[in-house]
């Protein structure tokens, strides 16, 4: 009788605080995974737009000599990107409450492509 697969453990969530002191501290890797008009709408300095959708074929851009931080508006598709990319061994993790929560903090962002 063959196994079925199952689906892999979930991506660690860290916060909006926990980021930030990345950020501070050494200059962290944060991937957006938005779509473009989100992202010019708002978003945090210095992110990466990688959209869900193209993710999958772009996996190769991500780095593998640190943590990968992955944003959404609020976490819930940052969560599946951060699990897909833990799946083919990138460190990444989810922040939960995503962009919207760094905005609402009062935290730096910004706006346009």
């Amino acid at each position: 009788m063959s196994q079925v697969p199952s689906d892999p453990p979930p991506a660690p969530e860290v916060t909006t605080d926990e980021l930030a002191a990345a950020l501070d501290s050494e200059g962290a890797f944060v991937l957006d995974v938005r779509r473009d008009e989100e992202h010019a709408e708002k978003h945090i300095p210095g992110v990466v737009l990688i959209p869900l959708a193209e993710l999958g074929g772009r996996v190769d851009e991500m780095p593998t000599d640190r943590t990968v931080w992955v944003v959404c508006a609020v976490g819930a598709r940052s969560l599946k990107a951060a699990t897909a990319l833990r799946s083919v061994g990138v460190d990444a993790v989810s922040v939960a409450g995503g962009t919207n929560r760094w905005v609402e903090e009062g935290r730096p962002f910004e706006t346009g492509a």
